[in-house]
C-alpha cells in the first residue's frame, strides 16, 4: 500500500466518521475515487482460482448539496472514475461480468460530505463501442478516417491553444485502431510524454500538442446518452 493509498483510505474515513456530520465538508472527486475502491476490494468474490469478480455496477450516493455539484461535471467525471475504477481493477486482478456502470444518485438522507456506494453484478449484452477523443473538457467521437485538430478555422476541431499548429495532428480511425500523425508542427506532439512524429493509440493514451491534452477512449454507445433524471450520468468502458 502506496502513500497516496494511505492518504485517500484517510480521507475515506473521515468522510464517513463524525468530522463530515459535523461540519459538512464539501466531498472531493478523490473522496469518491476511495469509497469506488472500498467498494470493489469489499465485494471482489473469488471464482475460481483464476478469476476475481468485482461488481460492474456502481451506483454513488450523495448528499443534495454535492450531488448537485458532481452532476455539473457531467459525463467527464463518471468517465475519469470509471478509468480508475478499472485501473484499480487490473492492479488486483479483478475481472468484470460487463461494462462498468457508474451513477450518480440524490440521496436526502445523507449530509453535505457524505458518500455511499451501492454496487451490484450485472452481465454484459451487446455494446456498440465507439471511439472518442477528449479535448479541453469536450468529448469528440471519431469518424472513421482522419480528423485534424489545431488552432486554424479549417481544422476538424479547432483549439485556442497559441502552442499549436493550424494543422497540428490528425488521429486516424479504421474501424480497429487508431493512430495519430504530427503534421508537420512547428512546436511537435508528444504521446504518454514520448515525443512521436506517428504512433498507434492504445486505450487511455494521452496526446499533448502545446498547453492541450487530447485523451483517446473507446467507451460503449451508451455513455453518449444525454443525462437522465435530474443530472444522473452512467459511465462505462
Amino acid at each position: 500500500m502506496g502513500i497516496l493509498d494511505n492518504f485517500e483510505r484517510g480521507l475515506e474515513r473521515a468522510v464517513n466518521g463524525a468530522f463530515a456530520r459535523t461540519f459538512k465538508s464539501s466531498l472531493q472527486p478523490i473522496e469518491i475515487t476511495a469509497a469506488l475502491r472500498k467498494e470493489l476490494d469489499s465485494h471482489a468474490a473469488v471464482v475460481s482460482r483464476d478469476r476475481i469478480l468485482a461488481p460492474n455496477r456502481l451506483t454513488v450516493r450523495l448528499s443534495p448539496e454535492d450531488f448537485e455539484r458532481m452532476s455539473a461535471m457531467g459525463s467527464s467525471l463518471t468517465g475519469e472514475l470509471t478509468t480508475l475504477v478499472q485501473q484499480h481493477a487490473r492492479s488486483q486482478g479483478y475481472q468484470f461480468a460487463g461494462p462498468v456502470l457508474i451513477r450518480l444518485d440524490r440521496d436526502e438522507s445523507l449530509a453535505a460530505g457524505l458518500v455511499q456506494v451501492d454496487s451490484s453484478t450485472a452481465q454484459g449484452g451487446d455494446v456498440s463501442w465507439t471511439p472518442v477523443i477528449e479535448v479541453a473538457g469536450t468529448r469528440y467521437p471519431l469518424k472513421r478516417g482522419r480528423t485534424v485538430i489545431g488552432r486554424g478555422s479549417d481544422a476538424d476541431i479547432t483549439i485556442d491553444d497559441s502552442g499549436t499548429s493550424r494543422r497540428h495532428v490528425e488521429i486516424l480511425w479504421d474501424g480497429t485502431r487508431a493512430q495519430v500523425n504530427d503534421l508537420g508542427s512547428t512546436n511537435g506532439t508528444t504521446l504518454n510524454g514520448e515525443r512521436i512524429s506517428k504512433a498507434l493509440l492504445p486505450q487511455d493514451s494521452v496526446v499533448q500538442i502545446g498547453r492541450t491534452r487530447i485523451v483517446f477512449r473507446i467507451v460503449p454507445q451508451e455513455q453518449q446518452q444525454r443525462p437522465d433524471n435530474l443530472g444522473n450520468f452512467w459511465g462505462e468502458r
